[in-house]
């Protein structure tokens, strides 16, 4: 369960990084589409993490359903 929580970290946050580069990159260039990016960015560093969160919930749920499925067989 740990590997899967630090690749979905690692995931999150190369994503993250890299988005707020292309903002940083479109920012110097002066692109009219900057300020729409940047509100973008903004956003998404709410909701990728929030995201992230429930993909490990339900890799953790999933994970639970799969050992009591095998116990109760062992109990057979």
């Amino acid at each position: 369960m740990n590997r899967l929580k630090r690749i979905f970290a690692i995931v999150g946050v190369v994503f993250l990084l890299g988005m707020y580069l292309i903002v940083f990159i479109l920012g110097i260039t002066a692109n009219p589409a900057t300020t729409d990016m940047l509100m973008a960015a903004v956003a998404c560093t709410v909701i990728i993490p929030c995201l992230l969160y429930g993909m490990m919930l339900i890799a953790r749920v999933l994970d639970n359903r799969d050992q009591n499925k095998n116990q109760e067989e062992d109990k057979k």
